[in-house]
């Protein structure tokens, strides 16, 4: 897999509004009106994740779920990593 240019990494975050980019990966965190519809939507992830063979890192507080991708194979940002944020971002719309 190759890693993304800056400029290609810029470009592709333009196209997914709330994912930022924090060093080597790009994060977005959602917030719910509860618990129980965090870990709904974290379920809904790791399923996505499975089926595209690429997993987040997730971090869950509460009514908060914090999503950081990365292509660990990689070191970096590759085209995968901003499929699964489009992919994700689907779940709610």
């Amino acid at each position: 897999m190759t890693l993304l240019s800056d400029a290609a990494v810029a470009a592709e975050l333009e196209r997914i509004p709330g994912w930022t980019r924090v060093g080597t990966t790009i994060d977005r965190t959602y917030r719910f009106q509860s618990f129980k519809d965090a870990m709904f939507f974290v379920n809904d992830v790791a399923a996505l994740a499975e089926s595209a063979g690429h997993h987040p890192d997730i971090a869950i507080h509460y009514d908060a779920v914090t999503l950081s991708l990365w292509t660990h194979s990689a070191g970096g940002l590759t085209a995968k990593d901003f499929a699964l944020a489009r992919k994700i971002d689907a779940v709610l719309a």
